[in-house]
């Protein structure tokens, strides 16, 4: 069923309100146009959010060579489609791309509707972490641009790579509690593949750090959703998971009809 066109300053402002810590909002990420139809016309999807790996593996890269004119042509593609919808849509815009970052998120905003975005501490282009003092600029940045396209509400996540870096939670911690106070919405804490994600207590540490404020990529193993409501996070993810799923299921069908 179709809704009537909302403007970005109140799909802004939705988006923001669906993250409450211990009713979390629940975000299956789309990569292409297909994927956000098919999660936009779920009455149980609440937004949109895309995942950069996956919008690289369906543009034919990998996510770090993924350019900045993919990105922005990945999300005005999904931005034709979702409208009848009325769904806010995030879109993960990695790193920020570096000095291209405020004309990233006004193309974001003015060229395919998007009123959030998903932030990382890691440039990508040097090989490190941004300072606190470097990243907490970024957020203002990305937010100074949205209001002044008359979206005060703009939703950022922001993201920290510390402990896949091999550095200590509480580093996280600060990080991530100086990015809340420089205006995002919500913080994603990246626990890597590597080290098996966020443990139940990391969660549970993060959570009481943050008031709730807190994102979990739940990617198939670990805790499940209902737990980590319990816990009281606001927002859970899947990353690329979906995506790997509709390969599975489409190698599947393919092999029963090529090989009768």
């Amino acid at each position: 069923m179709s809704s009537p066109p909302q403007s970005l300053a109140t799909l802004a402002t939705t988006l923001k309100s669906l993250h409450t810590p211990g009713n979390p909002l629940i975000l299956a990420n789309i990569y292409d146009a297909p994927s956000a139809m098919t999660i936009a016309a779920l009455p149980s999807s609440k937004a949109l959010a895309t995942a950069s790996y996956a919008v690289a593996e369906a543009a034919g890269t990998t996510d770090d060579e993924l350019p900045l004119s993919e990105l922005l042509r990945s999300a005005k593609i999904i931005s034709r489609v979702i409208p009848p919808f009325g769904k806010p849509l995030s879109v993960d815009i990695r790193d920020g791309y570096g000095d291209a970052l405020e004309d990233a998120v006004k193309a974001l905003i003015t060229e395919a509707g998007a009123v959030g975005i998903n932030l990382e501490d890691y440039y990508q282009a040097e090989g490190r972490l941004y300072t606190v003092s470097e990243a907490v600029d970024r957020i203002k940045r990305v937010l100074n641009v949205a209001r002044d396209l008359g979206v005060p509400d703009f939703v950022v996540n922001a993201r920290c790579d510390v402990l896949v870096k091999g550095r200590a939670l509480e580093e996280v911690i600060d990080r991530e509690k100086a990015y809340l106070a420089a205006g995002a919405t919500i913080v994603f804490v990246w626990g890597g593949s590597g080290r098996g994600g966020l443990s139940r207590e990391e969660v549970i540490r993060l959570v009481e750090a943050f008031g709730g404020r807190l994102n979990v990529l739940k990617s198939g193993g670990g805790l499940s959703v209902k737990e980590l409501a319990e816990i009281g996070v606001a927002r859970i993810s899947v990353g690329p998971l979906l995506q790997g799923k509709a390969l599975k299921r489409i190698r599947e069908v393919a092999a029963e009809l090529l090989e009768y």
